[in-house]
């Protein structure tokens, strides 16, 4: 019986004498375990992306907006109609055992001055809940202090864009910038938190007292009224299970009658996000399932070509059965060459693979991200799917009648 190092040397040096065909009939895997390498990557980018969206928004949240408003026959968007007020959350906050914290936010948006340097940017007015929940810290400063809420301070903690474009290199504490107008004193500068998911820069943002906002800034109509209010839930479970009882309060709270639809929406930020990651998921499997047939179809030209070979070497074939090789030598033979040839186009996939993920994170946006899973994955892929199609070739040589072998012209 041949020993397994010398049907490894007699196979390898078949796929040598016939350089081209080999690269050739490789040429299925290689593609096949590259496109599934970059579609994994891309998916598993897409995964993460949203995690981390998740997480610059916080954990376990529920926002609610006030609703829509009709002018003119014209019916506006969410937001447009004054329903919402700070009380709102606080009763929220008080009353729902399932709800932790409550930051009620009035955005507006204007232009930030300071000396010479101005900058039009997003304005919140909020309070120190906004970054518990968000549980975004300050890289230098101080938060906001009762007093400054109490009496509509004229004080701004400023995101890391601001302090650039409005101050460079200088220190911004204790500085005095004027927002649509009104002198504030700079507090604070928060933690650069990046680009969110949609690709809105987060620290590109001026943050005031929520009542500063209400008197001096924002000049709203209504006394308390909010655009906005961001609910944190004590755990995932119950951003589910809350959501009835707020809906009821918020109606009671707002005298609506059986007959009147809502004032307000109620979006549940960690639903939202997990029907995200989810549909990623499936698209990542889709993707991974799509780039396989690459592999199949490289599979099948492995076993026409496996089967082109018995038939070239047929006679070969007779004259090792004629000197003692046995069926199973022939036909391990075979599958070693089968073998080789997959993993060797998968070896070339997985480098092609990996220099296209690198490729669409250096000349795109998105960030694609490959792990070793994805990578032994497709490999090991390629191997099985040499030996299932190499299979049969093998099979069919080992079963040729060495006399008739030995006749083949």
């Amino acid at each position: 019986m041949i020993d397994v190092q010398t049907i490894s040397s007699i196979a390898l040096r078949a796929i040598r004498a016939n350089k081209m065909r080999s690269i050739l009939t490789s040429l299925g895997i290689i593609i096949g375990v590259a496109a599934v390498i970059v579609m994994l990557a891309i998916g598993h980018g897409a995964q993460i992306s949203i995690q981390n969206e998740m997480k610059s928004m916080g954990t376990n949240l529920i926002m609610i907006r006030s609703g829509t408003s009709t002018s003119g026959g014209q019916r506006m968007g969410h937001g447009s109609q004054p329903s919402m007020k700070a009380s709102d959350g606080n009763a929220i906050e008080e009353k729902i055992d399932g709800i932790a914290l409550a930051a009620p936010v009035l955005n507006d948006s204007g232009q930030i001055v300071y000396g010479n340097a101005n900058w039009s940017t997003s304005i919140t007015g909020t309070d120190n809940r906004y970054f518990q929940i968000k549980d975004w810290d300050l890289a230098y400063g101080r938060y906001f202090s009762e007093t400054d809420v109490k009496n509509a301070g004229k004080v701004a903690i400023l995101g890391t864009t601001v302090v650039k474009e409005l101050f460079g290199d200088v220190d911004p504490l204790g500085k005095t910038i004027r927002i649509k107008g009104i002198p504030f004193k700079v507090i604070g500068v928060t933690v650069s938190r990046g680009q969110s998911g949609p690709g809105t820069d987060q620290d590109d943002m001026v943050y005031i007292p929520l009542s500063t906002a209400q008197k001096k800034v924002t000049g709203i109509a209504f006394p308390d009224m909010v655009r906005m209010i961001m609910l944190q839930a004590v755990d995932a479970e119950s951003t589910y299970t809350s959501q009835d009882e707020i809906k009821a309060l918020l109606r009671q709270r707002h005298n609506l009658g059986s007959t009147k639809d809502d004032d307000f929406v109620i979006m549940n930020l960690t639903q939202m996000m997990e029907m995200m990651e989810s549909s990623t998921q499936v698209m990542t499997i889709l993707l991974g399932s799509i780039a396989s047939i690459s592999l199949l179809v490289g599979g099948i030209g492995i076993m026409n070509i496996m089967l082109v070979s018995v038939t070239e070497r047929t006679r070969e074939i007779g004259i090792r059965m004629a000197i003692g090789a046995k069926s199973w030598d022939i036909r391990l033979q075979f599958l070693t060459e089968a073998l080789v040839l997959s993993l060797i186009g998968g070896l070339i996939g997985v480098i092609i693979g990996l220099i296209g993920v690198g490729l669409v994170s250096a000349f795109s946006s998105f960030k694609a991200v490959v792990s070793v899973f994805y990578v032994v994955l497709p490999f090991s892929f390629a191997g099985l799917v040499g030996l299932f199609f190499g299979f049969y070739p093998a099979y069919k040589a080992s079963l040729l009648n060495p006399i008739n072998a030995l006749r083949y012209e």
